[in-house]
């Protein structure tokens, strides 16, 4: 009998052990060999728009047409305002298994969602299948192949060496500039500005005449320049001055002197306020249509929003002053090396019980690589196309080559800005994604929000307050808790994995059949000797 103990313990072990290491990669698609074409399926897909009717339009459109080719799908928009939104909806469904199908969403994010077990879908296994993978044979769409991708977008949507994400969008970050302002002070504006000419630039803006009006504008209000995205000025700021931020084994290089020089530099231009950021003043595109901004510093994809004949303009017409707009990158300290960041929309899919469901989620995921959603899309607002298929389409050259005929499609400082992302591709960086790469992004920003705001209140910016500053951050986003492997070392790992729980289940029934043996055997014992008793 020990021996057949001993015999189902061994058997259950190694089962448990062979599924704890032999099983599949996390995350890992198993490919059906057929589409479940008669099978009806709902997809959830939850998406971001600016308020921008088109893109939702789009949005609708795609879908549409996906079920005209796969009639049996259905798939369902659910539209945010705030990736913010959409990330936090995420991390609060993982726990009760709810996620979308598919959602619209940047690496860093996935990083966190990769926390739950198997959440994510593992993509380079889908990308390859000669089937339904990228361009593959039985794909009811002419979709891109994996050659027909920008490599520097696809590569972005890597977490270690696996493909997590495909691009969907890709937008990078414009100087919009108040070119007859700035000539109105003396000053030419370059091909490629510098922090120093923007700065300079930015404090004789603040002077005023004798009534208190300034004298560029003639207003009461100017604010020369602001930044719409300071965790993004900060990120960009160090990598132009190759300095620490974080690595890709997630160790946080933040908190150091290059930093603090350039926080000092933030608090001695928000002290004489020639600069200010968006959460402390409000969007930048307004202050500058207004003629109340030179430098404002945003996305390429909110380009409709900027200049004096913005289409998407959100101040009224009576506000709006006449200028001259242009598009130049983003302040450098080094232009014959320029450095911008790389953003935009990714697009990620969530494993499911139904392998079906999933298949159906990746084909959606390729459908909104087709150059009628990329070109549509990428025709509402600064963003560009993330395959050659599209950038190089009769359509899309076409596009571009309109550039200031009309003030709407064809508005020319949002295809100006779309032009400079095209053209600054090589130049585009990304930062390394990790468990905690959102929280010190956060970090990274709020760090210059906090100084603009103390210089602001009269406090003084000095080695105590950077010391402090510091150590608030690393408090406040856990930044300490993240270890060599950019995991968070106190983080909630989700639910155990199956083979684990398959090893619990096994030693516990193995016990539970020893537990009973012994039982079994000692009741045996103990009537043999009431026998004997009973006998005498």
């Amino acid at each position: 009998m020990k021996k057949y103990i001993f015999y189902f313990l061994t058997i259950c072990l190694c089962i448990s052990l062979c599924g704890c290491h032999g099983k599949r990669k996390s995350g890992e698609f198993e490919i059906p060999t057929e589409f479940a074409s008669d099978k009806k399926i709902e997809l959830t897909f939850w998406a971001k728009n600016d308020t921008n009717v088109k893109q939702s339009k789009i949005y609708e459109k795609a879908a549409e047409d996906f079920n005209k080719l796969y009639p049996n799908v259905k798939v369902n928009i659910r539209l945010y305002t705030d990736y913010g939104k959409i990330y936090n909806d995420v991390i609060t469904n993982i726990a009760t298994d709810t996620t979308p199908n598919i959602c619209i969403t940047y690496p860093d994010h996935i990083a966190t969602y990769l926390t739950g077990n198997d959440t994510v879908a593992v993509l380079d296994k889908l990308m390859n299948d000669e089937k339904y993978g990228l361009g593959g044979s039985e794909l009811k769409f002419d979709g891109p192949a994996f050659k027909e991708l920008v490599p520097e977008f696809i590569n972005e949507c890597k977490i270690g060496d696996i493909f997590y994400a495909l691009p969907f969008m890709r937008s990078t970050e414009a100087c919009y500039i108040n070119k007859t302002y700035v000539e109105r002070l003396g000053y030419t504006i370059p091909d490629i500005l510098t922090w120093d000419f923007v700065w300079e630039v930015s404090e004789k803006a603040t002077e005023k005449d004798a009534e208190g009006n300034f004298k560029v504008n003639g207003q009461k209000t100017m604010i020369p320049f602001i930044y719409k995205s300071t965790d993004n000025m900060m990120i960009s700021m160090l990598k132009q001055r190759n300095a620490g931020y974080s690595d890709a084994e997630g160790n946080i290089l933040i908190f150091n002197e290059d930093t603090k020089d350039i926080l000092y530099t933030v608090a001695e231009h928000a002290g004489s306020y020639a600069f200010s950021t968006f959460k402390i003043s409000s969007y930048p595109g307004n202050f500058l249509n207004a003629g109340q901004c030179l430098f404002a510093i945003d996305s390429t994809a909110g380009a409709s929003w900027m200049g004096s004949d913005a289409p998407l303009s959100d101040i009224s017409e009576d506000k709006i002053v006449d200028f001259e707009t242009v598009v130049r990158p983003i302040p450098q300290y080094d232009v014959s090396d320029p450095k911008m960041i790389s953003q935009g929309p990714s697009i990620c899919i969530f494993n499911k019980k139904d392998s079906d469901e999933v298949l159906a989620s990746w084909l959606f995921a390729q459908f909104l690589l087709t150059n009628d959603t990329q070109i549509a899309y990428s025709q509402t607002e600064g963003y560009i196309p993330v395959t050659t298929k599209a950038l190089n389409s009769a359509e899309y050259r076409d596009y571009i080559a309109k550039s200031g005929t009309d003030n709407d499609l064809y508005y020319d400082v949002k295809i100006n800005a779309a032009k400079l992302l095209m053209e600054n591709t090589d130049n585009t960086f990304v930062t390394p994604v990790f468990n905690g790469s959102t929280s010190l992004r956060d970090a990274a920003g709020q760090m210059i929000e906090n100084t603009a705001k103390a210089v602001r209140r009269k406090q003084t910016v000095d080695e105590t307050f950077m010391t402090k500053l510091f150590d608030d951050m690393t408090s406040l986003y856990h930044l300490d808790q993240i270890n060599k492997t950019g995991e968070l070392s106190s983080k909630d790992l989700g639910p155990l994995p199956a083979a684990a729980k398959w090893l619990i289940g096994s030693l516990i029934t193995a016990w539970v059949v020893i537990i009973g043996i012994n039982v079994a055997e000692l009741l045996k014992k103990h009537r043999k000797k009431s026998k004997k008793y009973i006998e005498l």
